[in-house]
């Protein structure tokens, strides 16, 4: 059974990633500081605190060596929203290890054995915040970094068999959204307000997305991103 690490899969979007992933016929190797409530008969769970770069190079390096996975879901992520005179760089640098040098460390981890198969898929969970949005200094910076990540490591990787593409969800109802977006503020309101399909999206319509891209058919896609937004970034999302 071909293997799919899956970060940041015990809850959200990385839950629905992993169902999706197992239907499929994958085995989900899933890599989160908390073990998911709902194991699936094929996962795999393996702690990783990936604040911890120390711990978490040593962990991938492990997962990789005893599943040669040769998909790879760079999904964890934090958020720590501020207006820019009062983001420190502490939570900057927080949230950089966290969203950005994870993707980096479990990319460079798996390479190998994706390399070995001739083989490999990568995803990138980005955001349509990496278009800009207020109070999000921090968290749309890394975005922006996974894109340009997605972009470059296609480049380089294509002639490997290996494809890199991201997905850029918009207003998703997930544990994160619902802390930085409370359901009695008027700026939540807003938000649904906003999307074109008025209402917000789910974990499911976001990992429905990551399928294609994961797929063994997808071979000639690669380098691109795709908004799962509700329509919410048309006319902003660059041709």
């Amino acid at each position: 059974m071909s293997a799919i690490v899956i970060t940041g899969g015990a809850g959200g979007i990385g839950r629905a990633l992993a169902r999706r992933a197992a239907e499929a016929g994958w085995r989900p190797i899933t890599l989160d500081l908390r073990k998911p409530e709902d194991m699936l008969p094929s996962e795999v769970f393996v702690p990783c605190d990936f604040a911890d770069a120390a711990m978490a190079r040593d962990t991938l390096a492990e997962t990789a060596s005893r599943h040669a996975p040769t998909r790879l879901v760079n999904n964890v992520g934090i958020v720590r929203p501020a207006p820019l005179e009062e983001t420190s760089i502490e939570d900057l640098a927080a949230v950089m290890d966290v969203n950005l040098r994870s993707a980096v460390l479990a990319a460079q981890a798996l390479l190998p054995s994706m390399q070995a198969a001739g083989f490999g898929r990568i995803v990138n969970i980005a955001s349509r915040a990496a278009l800009g949005k207020e109070l999000r200094t921090a968290y749309a910076a890394s975005k922006a970094g996974l894109l340009g990540l997605t972009r470059t490591w296609a480049l380089e990787l294509a002639a490997r068999g290996i494809t890199v593409n991201a997905i850029g969800p918009g207003p998703i109802a997930t544990e994160l959204f619902r802390r930085a977006n409370p359901d009695n503020s008027p700026r939540t309101r807003a938000i649904i307000e906003g999307v074109p399909v008025r209402r917000l999206g789910t974990p499911e319509d976001v990992a429905h997305a990551a399928a294609f891209f994961l797929d063994d058919r997808a071979g000639f896609v690669t380098g691109q991103t795709v908004y799962v937004c509700g329509g919410l970034t048309v006319g902003l999302a660059p041709a």
